[in-house]
């Protein structure tokens, strides 16, 4: 349950009705869903945040897919059940099927145990994997 209720269009003030304008417009649909919604009790909250998708989830180095995947595995990392649905329903839009759903959890949990392995041990980095980015 929300902590704070989900606001109706009716009840947002300008800066909120504004941002949800470019939801609508971003997402090319009618529909604002309840994280934006609850966000709006905010709004300079809500205006950085939605900034900050938008730009994050454009098209860039990473395909849609990929970035929605990603949003998917760390959501279920940190046990986000509203993200984990929205960002899978995003995947399936974008082409995820039920095997690439099922191969993404897969991957989740051996990164999750093998993190956790190493942590504990307190596993030293190879040199080797120590080179920077280009």
């Amino acid at each position: 349950m929300s902590m704070l209720p989900p606001l109706d269009d009716d009840a947002l003030g300008p800066e909120a009705r504004a941002v949800f304008a470019d939801i609508r417009k971003t997402r090319n649909t009618d529909y604002v869903n309840h994280f934006w919604r609850v966000l709006a009790h905010d709004p300079p909250a809500l205006r950085r945040t939605w900034n900050a998708a938008k730009e994050v989830m454009a098209p860039g180095a990473l395909d849609p897919l990929t970035k929605e995947l990603v949003y998917v595995a760390v959501s279920v990392t940190n046990n986000c059940e509203y993200c984990i649905h929205t960002h899978a329903a995003a995947a399936r839009a974008k082409g995820m099927t039920d095997a690439q759903f099922r191969e993404l959890i897969a991957v989740v949990a051996l990164a999750n145990q093998t993190n956790r392995i190493a942590i504990g041990y307190g596993i030293d980095v190879d040199e080797r994997f120590r080179e920077p980015l280009a």
